[in-house]
């Protein structure tokens, strides 16, 4: 059998996490983990710096890796910076969008009209928002609004997806992608500026509930 890759580690891990299967604070012992995929110490190793680039790991003096946990406030703060980088993504490549961009683009909300789970909107969401901002050619920059992405994601799903629920999310994507196909860069960065901004919103309407709930 073929050696487990460091990418399929990393594949594994960030499932488990977005998943809730390793919760915030959790070690993430390297022994157990090569032990558990059969490899060295090195894939093992790769795959935690990878995560905790992705914002889903970090290092602790004591524990070793763990799965990192931001409050509230982080994620609104990683949002903003978010705001920051999405729109300037998207405002450098609505100029070279082509047919098949945009093809490709209601491909995935079609996709996502079909879909009735969370963690398949999640999916459905970054792919159809990295798929906007491809033609920008600006690989890093893709790469930093990707981990960002995923670093949030979990603490959207776990704290306001249901909230959110599917049908304004999507309502804002078609009108983002309508912007970007008619070439109307002002728009187009405003809707998606509001759409993140929603986001923000949500979690502090969440946190205002969970505060206001009375204790056990």
């Amino acid at each position: 059998m073929a050696q487990v890759t460091s990418d399929q580690i990393v594949a594994t891990l960030r499932k488990r996490i977005f998943d809730g299967d390793l919760g915030g604070g959790m070690p993430l012992d390297q022994e157990k983990l090569a032990h558990e995929f059969g490899v060295g110490g090195l894939p093992v190793n790769e795959a935690l710096k990878r995560l905790e680039g992705e914002g889903l790991v970090r290092q602790d003096p004591q524990k070793g890796a763990v799965v990192l946990m931001h409050t509230i406030d982080d994620v609104i703060e990683m949002l903003d910076i978010r705001i920051g980088l999405e729109t300037r993504a998207l405002k450098l490549a609505i100029p070279n969008l082509r047919h098949s961009h945009i093809a490709e683009a209601e491909a995935i909300l079609a996709t996502y009209d079909e879909a009735n789970s969370p963690s398949s909107w999640a999916y459905l969401n970054l792919k159809f928002h990295l798929a906007l901002y491809r033609p920008a050619n600006r690989p890093r920059l893709l790469k930093m609004i990707e981990d960002l992405a995923l670093g949030t994601q979990r603490y959207i799903r776990i704290h306001i997806s249901d909230m959110l629920g599917r049908d304004k999310p999507q309502e804002d994507h078609y009108e983002i992608l309508h912007a970007a196909r008619i070439g109307d860069v002002d728009a187009a960065v405003r809707l998606l500026e509001e759409h993140i901004t929603q986001t923000q919103q949500a979690l502090v309407a969440s946190r205002k509930a969970a505060d206001a709930r009375p204790a056990n």
